[in-house]
C-alpha cells in the first residue's frame, strides 16, 4: 500500500521511497494476500477472474466482496502526451520523475547551445491540485539544492511553470488559501498560469491555449484523478465518471453482498447534504474502510449497518521545505505551523509504527544533513550493461593486438637480487 501523501517527499529526496509503502503481507496477519489483477467480477456467480503476473488466468469464489480499486491518473486526448508526459500516482512514477529533473540539470550542464540548455531547464506540471503543487514544490526545492553542485548553472536559469484550467490552484482549500498559496508560488518564481489549459506536447514542445508555445525537458500530468475501470467492468451500476454507486452504508443498491468504498465508489457525503458526493480524498477513504469493516462485521453478526458520516477536519499541503497550507477545523495556518502540521498529521496516520519511526528517522537526517541528490536513473535499466555484453559476444570476437612480453635477462635478474 502506497501512502500518496508523501510521494512528493520521497520524489524530493526527503524520504527513503521504501518507507512510504507498507507490505501488506506483514500488516494483514489473518489474510490470504493474492498478487494478481481483477479482470473481471461475476457477482450473480460470485466468481472474480484473476490475472496473475505471467498472465496466467484463475477464477476465485467469494461471499462478499468489497471493491477498493483506488483511481488512476485523469488523461485527456492530448496529441505528445503519451510520449512526454510523466504522471505522478505511483511510487515508480515518483521516482523516475525525481531521476528525470536530476539527468535534466546533467544535460543542461553538458549542453552546447544556449537553446538545448533552455530547454533541459524548464519544467511545466499541468495541474494545480494537491498532488501538482506538492511535487511541484518540493522538487524545485531539491533541483535548486542540487543546482549548488553544478558549477555551470545557476538556478535562475531554471524556468518553472503550473498550468490550471481553472480559476485557482488547490480546491480542498479556501480561496484565501488558495491565493496565498499561489502568491508564495510567484515569489518563488514559479509562473502559475490560470485559466489555462494544454493542448499539445509533441515533440516536447509546450503548447497552451492562450497562444503561447515553448520547449520543455519535462511535463508533469497532474491533472486530476479518474474511477477505476472495475466497475464497469463488473456490471455493477455507476454514475456518469464511472463510480460504483452505493448508498450512505456502503452497499451497492440491488447487488447482495457487495460493498464499494473509495476513490471507485459515488459515497453519499451525509455531512455536507444536498446530494453532496464525498471528495476523493484519503481522509474520506481511510474512515469509509473503518465504517465498512464495523458494517461488515455487523452484517455477518446478524446486526444492523451504520451510515457512513464524516465531517471534514480540514486540509494540509506541503510547499516545499518549511513553508505549507494547512486548514484544521476552521483553524488557517500557513508557513512553519502548517508544514509542521502537515507532516504531524501524515505521521499520525502512516500505518504500523515499523513505518512511522522510519520516516521520522528520514526527516531527522534530512534537518542535520544536506539533501540526497543521487540519480538512480540505473535502476531503470538494471540489465542494459548486461545486455550489452551480450551483443558484443554475439557479434563474434574482435581483433585483438598482441603485444610481445620482452624477457628479462639473466643479468638483471641477478641484479634485482643483489
Amino acid at each position: 500500500m502506497t501512502y500518496q501523501p508523501l510521494l512528493a517527499e520521497a520524489a524530493a529526496g526527503n524520504l527513503e521511497p521504501r518507507h512510504v509503502v507498507v507490505p501488506l503481507r506483514g500488516v494483514l496477519r489473518r489474510t490470504q494476500v493474492i498478487k494478481a489483477a481483477v479482470s473481471s467480477v461475476d457477482p450473480a456467480r460470485r466468481l472474480a477472474c484473476l490475472t496473475a503476473g505471467d498472465g496466467e488466468e484463475t477464477r476465485v469464489g467469494y461471499d462478499m466482496p468489497v471493491l477498493a480499486p483506488g483511481s488512476v491518473s485523469r488523461v485527456l486526448p492530448i496529441p505528445g502526451l503519451a510520449g512526454t508526459g510523466i504522471g505522478f500516482k505511483t511510487i515508480g512514477e515518483a521516482i523516475h520523475l525525481r531521476n528525470h529533473v536530476l539527468g535534466r540539470l546533467d544535460a543542461a550542464a553538458s549542453a552546447r547551445s544556449a537553446q538545448a540548455r533552455r530547454t533541459a531547464l524548464t519544467f511545466v506540471f499541468a495541474g494545480g491540485g494537491y498532488a501538482g503543487v506538492e511535487a511541484l514544490a518540493e522538487l524545485q526545492d531539491m533541483a535548486f539544492d542540487a543546482c549548488a553542485r553544478y558549477p555551470e548553472l545557476s538556478h535562475r536559469e531554471m524556468r518553472w511553470v503550473l498550468v490550471e484550467a481553472a480559476d485557482r490552484i488547490l480546491p480542498e482549500v479556501s480561496p484565501a488559501m488558495a491565493g496565498y498559496t499561489a502568491a508564495l508560488l510567484r515569489r518563488r518564481h514559479i509562473e502559475v498560469r490560470l485559466r489555462t489549459r494544454l493542448t499539445s506536447a509533441e515533440g516536447g514542445r509546450i503548447r497552451l491555449d492562450d497562444g503561447e508555445e515553448f520547449p520543455a525537458g519535462t511535463l508533469v500530468w497532474t491533472a486530476g484523478v479518474a474511477p477505476s475501470q472495475l466497475a464497469r467492468q463488473a456490471g455493477l451500476p455507476a454514475d456518469d465518471r464511472g463510480r460504483v454507486i452505493v448508498d450512505e452504508f456502503l452497499a451497492v443498491p440491488g447487488a447482495d453482498g457487495v460493498w464499494a468504498l473509495g476513490d471507485c465508489a459515488a459515497v453519499p457525503d451525509l455531512a455536507a447534504g444536498n446530494g453532496t458526493l464525498c471528495a476523493p480524498t484519503a481522509q474520506h477513504a481511510y474512515r469509509q474502510a473503518r465504517r465498512l469493516a464495523g458494517n461488515i462485521a455487523a452484517v455477518l453478526r446478524g446486526g444492523t449497518p451504520r451510515p457512513y458520516r464524516h465531517a471534514s477536519a480540514g486540509s494540509v499541503a506541503s510547499l516545499g521545505l518549511y513553508r505549507g497550507v494547512a486548514e484544521v477545523y476552521g483553524l488557517r495556518m500557513r508557513g512553519f505551523p502548517a508544514w509542521m502540521t502537515h507532516r504531524t498529521y501524515h505521521l499520525l496516520k502512516l500505518p504500523t509504527m515499523n513505518r512511522r519511526l522510519r520516516v521520522v528517522s528520514d526527516w531527522t537526517l534530512a534537518l542535520l544533513f544536506p539533501r540526497e541528490v543521487v540519480s538512480l536513473d540505473v535502476l531503470e535499466h538494471p540489465r542494459q550493461d548486461f545486455q550489452a555484453a551480450l551483443r558484443v559476444i554475439a557479434a563474434g570476437p574482435s581483433r585483438q593486438t598482441s603485444f610481445p612480453v620482452k624477457e628479462k635477462r639473466e643479468d638483471d635478474r641477478h641484479a634485482y637480487h643483489r
